[in-house]
């Protein structure tokens, strides 16, 4: 007898793009529409159909996927560190639309469009202003990267880049392509996960380039990996790209070892390499969402011992004013009692000493 078929429940036709589009589904109560029109004037909203549907409870403020998406009236509350341009990207853009921060890479702001506005965005001043760079724009920062041959790799972010068609970005690829010192293109995107049946046929073959491409998919909790975002992954998998994750620590989404151990086991099922687990950033509005260095430091350490290597990013401090990333794990090496001594913790916490050669 043939097994009876799993129900699928059916994905919402549209992506929710305002207070009046919460409401209607029962995201935003009566009692919060006036504070949450006040956060919408300021930061744009965007909810996609797939992460509308991996929200487990919807109308519950604590759910992991709808904090991360849906506005809150806290974002009302502006701190004096919260700054606008948190990493510093205008402080290394030496024409518009391009970053470089590092010698070897730069970063290449392809659009300012996204598939979901995420609450905590360290780019939620400029997000969803332009669309796709400029033609001028696009062809002086390309014309700098050709002159330029430190400048190894391109990350191509924005604004999410995939939001672009497969055309505009295999337009983008060939330009990249005809610089010989550029050997790596990278993608920072969401739209495998929040907005899966983006990644077609057509768009993989796109990536099949001379530049190695690397994909970095950011994604902050495993309920966020619904089957069609799995299927969109293993697509990129199979057609060889390799697959790499970032994260943001965020209170109330992923703050705890569970949380983030259940997200890096599911990435790294989906062959995707756990890459950077990034402290939340001072953007204006995002207070709410910040958890302390020293509560990201336990975490990562409680991760030690419970994780396969493979399974840990490493945990970092974007510094504000564009000066640059860093590690700030927990510290396993400690000065020992003679020169050349150390004292090294375990994952279980036990110390034990270390001598390097005479």
């Amino acid at each position: 007898m043939a097994p009876k078929p799993v129900p699928v429940t059916p994905l919402p036709a549209r992506a929710l793009a305002s207070v009046e589009d919460l409401a209607a589904a029962g995201l935003a109560p009566a009692e919060d529409r006036a504070a949450l029109e006040q956060v919408a004037a300021d930061f744009r909203i965007r909810l996609t159909a797939e992460m509308q549907g991996a929200i487990a409870a919807p109308g519950d403020p604590d759910d992991p996927v709808a904090r991360q998406f849906v506005p809150s009236a806290a974002e009302l509350t502006i701190r004096p560190e919260e700054l606008a341009d948190p990493i510093g990207d205008g402080a290394h853009a030496p024409v518009p639309g391009l970053t470089h921060r590092y010698p070897d890479r730069v970063i290449l702001h392809a659009t300012h469009t996204c598939e979901v506005y995420c609450r905590f965005c360290f780019r939620r001043e400029v997000v969803g202003e332009d669309g796709a760079l400029p033609e001028a724009d696009m062809a002086a920062a390309l014309d700098y990267i050709a002159r330029t041959p430190a400048i190894w790799e391109v990350i191509l972010t924005g604004g999410d880049p995939m939001v672009l068609s497969p055309r505009r970005l295999r337009a983008v690829l060939a330009r990249l392509a005809a610089i010989p010192h550029v050997e790596v293109v990278r993608f920072h995107t969401r739209v495998p996960v929040v907005a899966p049946a983006k990644i077609t046929d057509t768009l993989v073959e796109a990536l099949d380039i001379r530049p190695a491409v690397h994909v970095v998919i950011h994604t902050n909790h495993a309920q966020e990996l619904t089957p069609a975002a799995c299927a969109a992954l293993a697509r990129l998998a199979r057609a060889g790209v390799p697959l790499l994750s970032q994260t943001v620590l965020l209170r109330g989404v992923n703050d705890s070892p569970q949380a983030l151990e259940d997200l890096f086991r599911a990435l790294v099922r989906n062959r995707v390499r756990p890459y950077y687990l990034h402290h939340c950033d001072l953007a204006r509005g995002t207070g709410h969402f910040r958890t302390t260095i020293a509560e990201g430091q336990r975490i990562m350490a409680a991760l030690r011992g419970r994780l396969s290597g493979i399974c840990l990013p490493t945990y970092v401090l974007d510094i504000p004013g564009g000066h640059g990333k860093v590690p700030v794990g927990p510290g396993y090496l400690e000065p020992g009692d003679s020169p050349g001594s150390h004292r090294v913790t375990d994952w279980q916490g036990n110390r034990h000493r270390y001598d390097d050669p005479s």
